[in-house]
């Protein structure tokens, strides 16, 4: 599988920033008339806070704009998903976001949807398709400020448990940030190398990370960059009793992680994340641009922000409402936006 890094806040081209909140009579054709537009959402993977908080921001996104929208969910079946775009073209859709998935089969049934005329954009897998938009939290960036932090807390010479499943396009740019940070590292050693999607994920890798830590009782950092392995890796180590003695680094945040994250003597000290309702917003609006014969840019990038445990403590932020007052730009990102664009209500 071909496995690309987008360079970190690479620009994002033919963006109108700064959008208004005209109505839909505003907007161009076919987005004059929303209520005869339906775009479709095909989903790989669904299971985590995550994914119902991005889910939620389409939702929210597509109410806003007036389309119809329809969620097509494979629940990390690739053949089904490759299936459920072939679904979306018969029913006629205008639009479809392939959120996730494998390279490898989503390459051609997301060429089929193009050739139908069918508007696409790519949340997190790589289609490998010049005319799909790539809509992406810099996934490089998350992995490499979650190191950057590590290395700060830790110094740079530990020894680190990882968590990675290869094929899955934001882990392999967050497995870029990890090379190199070892690469430029020598002092830190990876001792452990584990990671599942299989479900339930958090449970499936705390199982892994149990076996890990036990083999390797000298691992002081875990570097989980997805929230659902951060779970399993803290699971492990608060049923070990080594929360105190090791410190975990996690990309992508919830109000659960938030709740984990302030546990007395969590062992989850810091995540990168952006919020996933505001990607899921960014996402839709993309494939809207696209909708009126505009064009949101090859890679459409929600910045991601750097939040610890301190951070969350010292400022009593128990869920992703305090978070979003604290780190305004968790409640909205410029992104994909238009003068005529509606947007939802805050």
């Amino acid at each position: 599988m071909l496995k690309r890094h987008f360079m970190a806040l690479a620009s994002v081209a033919g963006l109108a920033l700064g959008a208004g909140v005209a109505g839909a009579q505003d907007a161009p054709a076919p987005l004059d008339n929303p209520e005869d537009v339906t775009i479709a959402l095909v989903r790989y993977l669904s299971t985590g806070d995550f994914f119902q908080a991005y889910l939620s921001g389409v939702e929210t996104q597509a109410a806003a704009l007036g389309v119809n929208l329809r969620v097509l969910d494979s629940r990390q079946d690739a053949a089904l998903q490759a299936d459920m775009v072939e679904q979306a073209i018969a029913l006629g859709v205008d639009g479809i976001i392939i959120q996730h998935g494998l390279t490898e089969s989503m390459r051609e049934a997301a060429q089929r949807a193009v050739d139908a005329g069918i508007k696409v954009v790519a949340f997190d897998v790589n289609v490998e398709n010049d005319a799909i938009p790539q809509i992406e939290q810099s996934d490089y960036l998350l992995g490499k400020l979650a190191l950057e932090q590590a290395i700060k807390d830790n110094g740079d010479s530990f020894s680190a448990g990882y968590v990675y499943v290869p094929g899955i396009a934001p882990l392999d740019r967050r497995h870029v940030a990890w090379e190199e940070v070892k690469a430029a590292n020598s002092g830190i050693t990876e001792a452990a190398r584990i990671g599942t999607l299989d479900n339930p994920i958090a449970n499936a890798n705390a199982n892994q990370a149990r076996a890990a830590l036990q083999a390797n009782p000298g691992i002081s950092v875990f570097f989980a960059p997805y929230n659902e392995f951060a779970k399993g890796v803290k699971i492990a180590a608060d049923e070990l009793g080594v929360s105190t003695n090791m410190s975990i680094y996690s990309a992508d945040i919830s109000t659960a992680d938030i709740a984990l994250m302030r546990e007395a003597d969590s062992a989850w000290k810091a995540t990168v994340a952006t919020n996933p309702a505001v990607v899921g917003e960014v996402s839709v609006r993309a494939l809207a641009l696209m909708l009126v014969g505009e064009d949101p840019g090859a890679s459409v990038i929600v910045p991601p922000t750097l939040i610890t445990q301190s951070f969350l403590n010292d400022n009593n932020i128990r869920n992703m409402e305090d978070l979003g007052v604290k780190m305004p730009q968790f409640q909205h990102a410029d992104v994909a936006m238009a003068d005529w664009m509606p947007l939802p209500a805050r």
